[in-house]
């Protein structure tokens, strides 16, 4: 896919000034600023969707804190990123010491994102593009689970999927904000994090939860 004479990895690499997270000064990402002129993108793909992955969201803030600074979390483990957006907790998972470190995203955008991000902090991220709930238990040690529940589509989808991981004995780990589908029946707290989302400054709360 081309924007303009540009691919999209270029675009993002040029267009999106690499920046550090808010609370998570170890990791910088491509964030789309006023002058990225995503449109441009959006014009030229009639299949291109929200630009989620070029934003921060509050899960998967919480989540890459919580892994960064217990790091036996996912040390020397295999770890799925699911629904990996920018890449911003598989990138925490590599460098806090996973064996290995699968991203998977159903948007294709994210998963250059996500190529792009891992690059830029010298870090090793296998990307699966695709929806990874309809297949098989993945053969991981850990899935890592941040904002899947933005929304009760998703949600429904997520949901039996994790449940089945779980019940197949894969640790499953999830960060959110607390949004209306999240199951927290099955939840656990295990952190609770404060986190500048956007450019207003305003701190915003989200946890860690185990998946039970």
């Amino acid at each position: 896919m081309e924007a303009g004479r540009l691919s999209l990895v270029d675009f993002i690499r040029e267009r999106l000034p690499l920046l550090p997270v808010p609370g998570i000064p170890e990791i910088v990402l491509h964030k789309a600023v006023p002058a990225s002129g995503l449109g441009r993108l959006a014009a030229q793909d009639d299949a291109f969707g929200s630009p989620y992955w070029a934003y921060y969201w509050l899960g998967g803030l919480a989540l890459a804190r919580f892994v960064l600074d217990r790091p036996e979390t996912v040390a020397g483990r295999r770890v799925l990123d699911l629904c990996c957006g920018s890449g911003l907790v598989a990138i925490a998972a590599a460098k806090a010491g996973a064996a290995s470190v699968l991203a998977a995203d159903v948007d294709s955008y994210a998963v250059a994102a996500t190529q792009v991000n891992a690059t830029a902090n010298g870090v090793m991220v296998e990307v699966a593009p695709g929806d990874l709930t309809d297949g098989p238990v993945p053969d991981m040690d850990l899935i890592l689970a941040g904002d899947v529940f933005y929304d009760p589509e998703p949600a429904a989808r997520v949901t039996p999927f994790l449940a089945r991981c779980r019940a197949a004995g894969v640790e499953v780990l999830v960060g959110d904000p607390r949004r209306a589908p999240l199951p927290v029946e099955r939840l656990r707290v295990l952190a609770d994090y404060a986190f500048a989302e956007t450019d207003s400054g305003v701190m915003r709360a989200s946890e860690v939860f185990a998946f039970d």
